[in-house]
């Protein structure tokens, strides 16, 4: 991997030294910050590939960070947390944040995990010509730009429920299980509770309004998008 620079943001010392260590090795330029407030002023300062913020900070916390950090970018963020509640996650997600890991946590996990939501996130738009748009009804996707409209209206979706959209719009009909659905919007064998992808199906199928019937629950299997109309 070519030299990416990663924000590492957490008031643990030990942790950002730990995830220095084993992430300098790997090509990475590693940025540390001890509070939200001094994360912020770097961010502004720097151009990220990714941030690392852990939520128990003091001067601002992770939620606080990652809402300003949303306003302009959406650079990949992977949340630390010692909570591992599935409100704390689903939160999490629906600010934003693309990856959610409870200390005590592997560093050579956080590692990959990094290296995957890195490279999806440098791979979006990289479709070919004639590949860059779909269109179902009245719900439209712009692949380069990230941009979905349900009847004409633009639609604010989070980082997860873009992708979970884009790669269901890629591959109308397939039926996935859940497992699968990690593994392909994740980047990376994902080990955590498959219950996360009913969150984002839930979150998604809100933010479509009337076409959240769009994603079809394949009981005992998992999930398929199927519109009858694909042009």
């Amino acid at each position: 991997m070519a030299k990416v620079r990663v924000l590492v943001v957490d008031d643990e010392p030990g942790i950002r030294e730990i995830i220095k260590e084993y992430f300098e090795p790997e090509g990475f330029i590693v940025d540390q910050a001890a509070d939200g407030v001094e994360a912020l002023e770097l961010f502004k300062k720097s151009r990220y590939s990714l941030v690392i913020l852990d939520i128990m900070m003091p001067k601002a916390d992770g939620w606080t960070v990652c809402r300003e950090i949303r306003r302009t970018s959406q650079v990949p963020v992977i949340m630390l947390s010692a909570r591992g509640e599935e409100y704390d996650k689903l939160f999490g997600f629906e600010l934003g944040v693309d990856d959610y890991m409870v200390k005590p946590f592997s560093p050579r996990e956080l590692l990959a995990r990094s290296k995957a939501v890195i490279r999806r996130s440098q791979s979006v738009g990289g479709r070919k010509a004639g590949a860059n748009k779909a269109e179902f009804k009245g719900l439209h996707i712009n692949f380069d730009s990230r941009n979905v409209t349900v009847n004409g209206k633009q639609v604010m979706l989070t980082p997860k429920e873009y992708e979970f959209l884009s790669f269901f719009a890629q591959n109308p009909g397939r039926v996935f299980s859940r497992q699968q659905l990690l593994n392909e919007v994740w980047g990376y064998d994902f080990y955590g509770d498959l219950r996360t992808v009913d969150t984002h199906i839930k979150m998604l199928r809100e933010s479509l309004g009337e076409y959240r019937g769009f994603i079809v629950t394949v009981w005992g299997t998992g999930y398929k998008f199927e519109t009858g109309d694909a042009k």
